[in-house]
């Protein structure tokens, strides 16, 4: 299970890189895409009128991750580590990187902010190979 950040959904939606494009539609076809919730919102918020219909039944294909107590435990926990480390990080990647620990699974961004997080140990990053 790979949990995929908004980065690479806007890479995708909008063709801009064909090594993305085509690795995510690989993913896909072989159901190992999760989306965490907030996710979710942020491709929905950010979709056109008449993109939104189209979205809403893309995504409704996958399996959404939402927080638990267990989630929002282990945010706590990173932040006191990300703190200790000099490091900061947004509300929003922090609940997407729990919510992919919770599963187990590596998380592909093309956001550096995740590739922090795994520097400090916190989460596994998903690279095309």
């Amino acid at each position: 299970m790979i949990v995929v950040d908004t980065s690479v959904w806007v890479a995708f939606f909008r063709s801009s890189d064909r090594r993305v494009v085509g690795h995510l539609q690989s993913l896909l076809e072989a159901d190992e895409v999760a989306l965490p919730a907030p996710v979710r919102v942020e491709i929905l918020v950010g979709a056109s009128r008449r993109d939104h219909p189209r979205l809403q039944r893309l995504l409704s294909a996958l399996p959404v991750l939402y927080p638990s107590e267990r989630t929002w435990r282990r945010i706590d926990a990173w932040v006191a580590t990300a703190v200790a480390a000099g490091e900061r990080f947004g509300v929003a990647d922090l609940l997407i990187a729990s919510l992919a620990a919770d599963e187990r699974a590596d998380v592909w961004s093309l956001d550096r902010d995740f590739a922090r997080l795994a520097r400090l140990r916190l989460i596994e990053i998903h690279a095309i190979g």
